[in-house]
């Protein structure tokens, strides 16, 4: 089997490096054989073992551009991390969800599989799941390769301001440095997918926004991509009012973990009752994540199991 990929806006002097070295760390690696004319790539081999590579090679393009170098040490940790990864060698190309500033994001899980097409195929999906599954990165990713791709104007991502443990009304500083904390694991999975060059006028400029829920108020959103996290601490009323945000050409993921609900006075999560609400609804999807797709550290599988179990 043979293919030719195209690269496009790519400074080929870079992306093959010094004497082609980048391209030879390939070549040492594979067994197919690799043709270089111009722009134009074509990989002769099993079939298998070219997606392999045409991944590696737009995962190479999407750091070059990202960081505007590409060096050796950065091919043997994309080659390590594709080569070596459990999954990556069976997804191929098809899996990629967007090639991030640590290369492409795919899915590590049969769980996360499941997730990721139930999201290509529904414009509002309802991800739920334990801690560590990848629930709230994999939805940014999603939105992140929308605006990149073009297919929205805008990304807005919120948490409900809900205290777990501790009380909001102590916490020092105004509204905004009380709030930000609660709103610091967005941050953090976008600052994963985006450079901080990258990522500062984009949030500059509210084309991505980072909110409070209760902000989402008397808004109507078109051609932007919506994600709602921790919404199991979300109301019933606060999640009915997120949903009838959504505009023209516009999607959203919504996710939670129902067995951690901090409403105050056994309030019932907006979460769990909309899960039996709105399933069976054509163009709305529902995945549930387990203990067996925690990519996290080890210990946290267990540590979640043990905790499951001391409460049986």
């Amino acid at each position: 089997m043979e293919k030719t990929i195209e690269m496009k806006g790519v400074d080929l002097g870079s992306f093959f490096g010094p004497a082609d070295t980048n391209l030879k760390l390939i070549e040492n690696i594979f067994s197919s054989k690799i043709i270089v004319r111009g722009n134009l790539i074509k990989i002769i081999g099993e079939e298998q073992e070219i997606d392999l590579i045409d991944r590696i090679l737009n995962e190479m393009a999407s750091t070059l551009n990202e960081k505007g170098s590409l060096i050796k040490s950065d091919v043997e940790t994309l080659l390590a991390f594709n080569v070596s990864g459990e999954n990556s060698a069976k997804s191929g190309t098809k899996n990629i969800i967007h090639y991030g500033r640590k290369g492409g994001i795919s899915a590590r899980t049969l769980g996360q599989e499941k997730y990721i097409d139930i999201a290509q195929a529904n414009d509002i999906v309802f991800s739920t799941g334990p801690a560590g599954t990848g629930k709230t990165f994999i939805a940014v990713a999603f939105a992140v390769a929308a605006l990149e791709n073009r297919e929205v104007d805008k990304i807005v991502l919120c948490r409900p301001a809900v205290e777990a443990g501790e009380s909001l009304g102590f916490l020092p500083g105004d509204l905004k440095e009380k709030i930000d904390p609660y709103l610091t694991p967005l941050y953090d999975a976008l600052s994963e997918i985006l450079f901080y060059d990258k990522l500062k006028p984009l949030l500059a400029e509210n084309i991505i926004e980072i909110i409070p829920l209760a902000y989402m108020r008397g808004r109507t959103l078109n051609n932007a991509f919506m994600i709602l996290d921790e919404a199991q601490n979300a109301t019933s009323v606060q999640m009915k009012m997120f949903l009838t945000r959504l505009g023209i050409n516009s999607k959203a993921i919504i996710t939670g973990d129902v067995t951690q609900t901090d409403l105050p006075n056994k309030m019932e999560s907006g979460l769990i009752q909309v899960l039996n609400l709105l399933n069976g609804v054509d163009g709305i999807g529902f995945c549930e994540l387990s203990t067996q797709d925690i990519v996290r550290h080890k210990l946290v599988k267990d540590i979640i199991n043990a905790y499951s179990e001391g409460k049986n």
